[in-house]
């Protein structure tokens, strides 16, 4: 199943593409990959879902605006694409989570990007190489930001 099939059949509904927020680019695409600029959880109303993990969310509220900062790269990549069928799959991630010290379950956090990806594209397409970390800050105070690494099909 496609892609763009599955998110529909899924009932996602994608944010709007994000716009740049400093001198970057959302996504570069180089020869057959595409690298993905940092992203944090942007719901459909163009708001940003805040907070510090461990503070003012717990992990399965993080592990949620995760996987809604993953629908806002799935957001960005149709828009620089124009369908999401064009990506062959996933190949790194760099999740980032605004935690309090003692939170340590970053790994868990970052599944919520995770598990939609392999829900999108597949187990074998969606899950790729992963870097999952706590920051003392993120920008905005979002409670993750996750960048990312995909091939596109050839």
């Amino acid at each position: 199943m496609s892609a763009e099939a599955k998110l529909a059949e899924l009932g996602l509904e994608l944010p709007p593409a994000p716009k740049p927020m400093g001198v970057y680019k959302p996504m570069v695409i180089i020869d057959n990959m595409v690298y993905v600029s940092g992203h944090g959880p942007l719901k459909s109303d163009g708001t940003l879902i805040v907070g510090r993990v461990g503070a003012d969310m717990d992990q399965e509220a993080a592990y949620q605006a995760a996987r809604q900062t993953g629908l806002a790269v799935l957001a960005t990549l149709r828009a620089g694409l124009g369908s999401l069928d064009k990506v062959k799959r996933i190949v790194k991630t760099l999740g980032m989570v605004n935690s309090e010290p003692d939170f340590l379950q970053h790994p868990a956090v970052i599944n919520g990007f995770s598990d939609l990806f392999a829900e999108v594209y597949g187990e074998e397409n969606g899950v790729g190489a992963r870097s999952a970390v706590g920051m003392g800050v993120l920008p905005g105070n979002i409670p993750v930001e996750v960048e990312a690494i995909f091939e596109l099909q050839s």
